[in-house]
Formats: structure tokens, C-alpha cells, sequence
């Protein structure tokens, strides 16, 4: 049966990619502007703190180990000193020569502690951005000292190799070993799920409800009855309703739609399938119902959120052209 966290990340289309790690000498401070993406940062030797802008969530103290997963809306400054004037990130990484940015007041000194670290965002499609950033809080702090401790501190120091090497096929291995990475932060959030906001994530994460969420991910197209899903999660119909509720945030059967919904817009952006297949694939017995159905959803029909979509694409299309 269909696992819904492999599910709904394939239909997010996440893919990992790693920036340049850097190494730190003595005292240091950066400030990091908001890029609006899903981003992580990992302290693999030493230690530092990170300090995000207008959020209450305090200095975060980084060990060696530590993963921060944030949702790049807010600017930071990362650390290990107040005492130094804050640097602009951009320009001590963009200044850098090789895989390896080196900044601190001790650099070219070799004196001062030494702080090793790494970063990166994950990329998203549209619906992607949509699904895992509201799912997620703001700011994760994922310590090396939880029951994970032994799989992030593999990761991070092959991770931290292959980011720091120009070795054939290494970008392409720092970024599978950061989407490792991400999925095991997200395992990790899934364990302390009273801490997720209501919604999709904290309810893959209910082992109460997951038999009915893993039956509506392996058929999305069937009729499901509410006295069936309750049936497979072995509750009541009322109380399985409430708890559902509870931790998606929405009634099981408008989960279902919703769910078909995202199914439907990733067709239409990018198959050619005709409404009509579409429509029988999600449990429609008709074009009409399917597209009154979506546009309920989205608020535009299924043809024109494909003309949209399509535009869209040539016009990425045309973007990443000129920069290549």
C-alpha cells in the first residue's frame, strides 16, 4: 500500500541541492537575508548559534551534528561572537574560491576555535510550496542527540566531504546526500508530531488515522464512505471524524478531495492526457462534475489552470536558458 509521506513528497517534487560549505577561524558573524525557499543548515564541527529575525523562537545554540530546517521567510544572522561587526553572507560566500567559503577573524592565523558547517534549500514545485512549507513550523531544531543522533552524523560528514571536494560526480552526491537528509528531518518532525501544525504532515504522522490515509493515497479514484475509512482505522465513524479533524485540519472525505485536487493539477501541468481520463482516474463519472469539482478548489476550470501551467513552464523555460 502506498506510504502518503513518499506520496505527497513525490508530488511536491522536492529535490535537495547543496550550497558551498564553509569553515570558520576565530570569532564571526553573518547576516543571511530571507530567500523565501525551504532551507536547511548543519554545524558539523564546532559550534555556533543562529538567530532568526522576527521570529520568538530565541538563539538557537548549534552542536556539532545539529540540523536547522527554516522556511527562509525571515532574514538570520549566524555566529559564534556578538562582539565582531556582522558581515553580509552573500558576499563573504560569493567572495570565495572552490567549494569552501573561509571567513572568522582568525582565518590566515589558524588561531581561534574552528567551526565547519553546510547548507542548502530544497526546491519545490508550486503545489510543493503550497503542501510542505505550511505544513512545517517556521524554524526546526533537529539536535544530534536524539534517538537519530548516529544516521545524521554519518549523512552530515559524507555530506561535508562531497561538498568540499571537487571529485568527479560530487555535486551530484552532495545533493542526494542532503535530500537523505531532509527526509530524515522529516522522520524526525513526524516522531514529535504534537509539535507540527494542524494539517497533512501531523496526520501521516497519527498512527490512528494512518490506516485510512494510506487506503485514500492508494486509491484516490474510489468512492470512499466515510463508515469505511472509520472501518480501517478501526473507530467509530464519530470519533474517527473528530479525530481527523482534530490533526488534518479538515473532514476526512475534503482531505480526499483536496488530495485528488493536487493529483489533478500535476496532470494537467504535466500530461497530456485529456480532461475526460483524468476525471475517471480521480472517481468522476463525468468532465462537468471534475471540473466543478476543481474549480471549487482552485477557482479557475481544469483548461485554463493547464493553459496557465503551460505558459508558466516556457516561461521558466526561457529564464533558466539565458542563465545557463
Amino acid at each position: 500500500m502506498v506510504d502518503p509521506l513518499t506520496d505527497t513528497l513525490a508530488l511536491t517534487e522536492a529535490h535537495c541541492h547543496v550550497s558551498r560549505g564553509f569553515e570558520a577561524i576565530g570569532e564571526w558573524a553573518l547576516r543571511y537575508p530571507a530567500t523565501n525557499r525551504l532551507k536547511f543548515s548543519a554545524t558539523v564541527e564546532g559550534t555556533c548559534w543562529i538567530d532568526f529575525d522576527d521570529l520568538d523562537v530565541g538563539r538557537i545554540e548549534l552542536e556539532p551534528g545539529d540540523v536547522v530546517l527554516f522556511d527562509g521567510r525571515h532574514e538570520f544572522v549566524k555566529g559564534n561572537s556578538d562582539t565582531v561587526p556582522i558581515g553580509d553572507a552573500i558576499e563573504a560566500f560569493g567572495s570565495a574560491d572552490g567549494p569552501i567559503a573561509r571567513f572568522g577573524d582568525g582565518v590566515g592565523t589558524g588561531l581561534g576555535a574552528k567551526v565547519v558547517g553546510v547548507g542548502g534549500h530544497v526546491s519545490l514545485n508550486r503545489t510543493g510550496d503550497e503542501l510542505l512549507r505550511r505544513a512545517l513550523p517556521p524554524v526546526i531544531h533537529l539536535r544530534a542527540t536524539d534517538e537519530r543522533a548516529a544516521t545524521f552524523r554519518w549523512l552530515l560528514n559524507r555530506l561535508s566531504r562531497e561538498a568540499s571536494t571537487s571529485e568527479p560526480g560530487a555535486r551530484l552526491a552532495a545533493d542526494d546526500l542532503a535530500h537523505l537528509l531532509f527526509l530524515e528531518a522529516l522522520r524526525a518532525c513526524l516522531a514529535e508530531a504534537d509539535a507540527l501544525p494542524v494539517g497533512w504532515l501531523r496526520a501521516i504522522a497519527d498512527e490512528r488515522i494512518a490506516p485510512a490515509l494510506r487506503r485514500m493515497h492508494d486509491q484516490p479514484g474510489r468512492a470512499w464512505q466515510l463508515d469505511e475509512l472509520a472501518h480501517a482505522a478501526a473507530m467509530s465513524r464519530t470519533t474517527f471524524a473528530e479525530r481527523f479533524r482534530t490533526v488534518a485540519g479538515v473532514p476526512p472525505l475534503t482531505y480526499l478531495l483536496n488530495w485528488r485536487m493536487r493529483l489533478a493539477e500535476r496532470a494537467l501541468r504535466d500530461d497530456d492526457q485529456p480532461l475526460s481520463a483524468i476525471a475517471h482516474s480521480l472517481g468522476y463519472t463525468s468532465d462537468s462534475a471534475f471540473s466543478n469539482a476543481f474549480k471549487r478548489v482552485n477557482g479557475v476550470a481544469p483548461r485554463r489552470y493547464r493553459q496557465a501551467a503551460r505558459a508558466d513552464r516556457l516561461t521558466d523555460d526561457a529564464e533558466a536558458a539565458v542563465t545557463a
